[in-house]
């Protein structure tokens, strides 16, 4: 996998990394991911187009590993992420896709995926993401117990470093929520910072 370093950290400080400039299909949407359906839609919506592309890139010999969920997350209050009101949180779930998939292949893909899936949402598309400088961390348990981890963050961490806010929060989910019992989850927490 390309920038592995991006796809790693440490469980107990905050690492700083380079976010250079990378290709997503994503979908958005506002609202709890635990009951709004928009949210199970995009997912399997994200899933159904990058495996899609995978396949058509491999009949073209250039396989690849689909990379992880991701998800973009913000409020107009961020503290709404440590209180866990998640009523009150946007979104963007999002799968990286490699440099050479273009335009072209994601429009390929997303003819099949709307064959079998029926109608996608109107925000799924393809289109970069520069993120730049972040901070990192990575959270083993339940999603609704990074609360703590974030408060540090928000509160301390960029605080004593002089640190702002410089993007929405950023979650990377390296492990399968329908096979990984709750407390051995696996969770990048990323913060873009300036």
């Amino acid at each position: 996998m390309r920038y592995k370093d991006l796809y790693r950290a440490s469980t107990r400080d905050f690492s700083e990394v380079l976010v250079p400039p990378l290709n997503f299909v994503k979908v958005d949407g506002a609202g709890d991911p635990n009951t709004v359906s928009a949210y199970r839609t995009a997912v399997t919506a994200l899933y159904g187009v990058s495996y899609a592309m995978k396949f058509a890139a491999k009949a073209l010999g250039c396989d690849y590993v689909v990379p992880p969920l991701e998800a973009l997350w913000w409020s107009d209050d961020p503290s709404s992420f440590v209180r866990r009101e998640k009523d009150r949180w946007c979104w963007t779930v999002m799968i990286a896709a490699p440099d050479f998939v273009r335009k072209a292949m994601f429009e390929s893909a997303v003819m099949p995926t709307e064959r079998k899936l029926g109608a996608l949402p109107g925000s799924l598309r393809l289109e970069p993401y520069l993120e730049g400088r972040a901070l990192q961390i990575l959270h083993i348990g339940r999603y609704d117990d990074e609360g703590p981890t974030l408060s540090r963050l928000h509160d301390e961490v960029m605080p004593g470093r002089g640190e702002t806010f410089n993007g929405p929060h950023h979650e990377i989910y390296l492990s399968d929520p329908r096979k990984t019992e709750p407390a051995k989850l696996k969770t990048i927490l990323r913060q873009p910072i300036r």
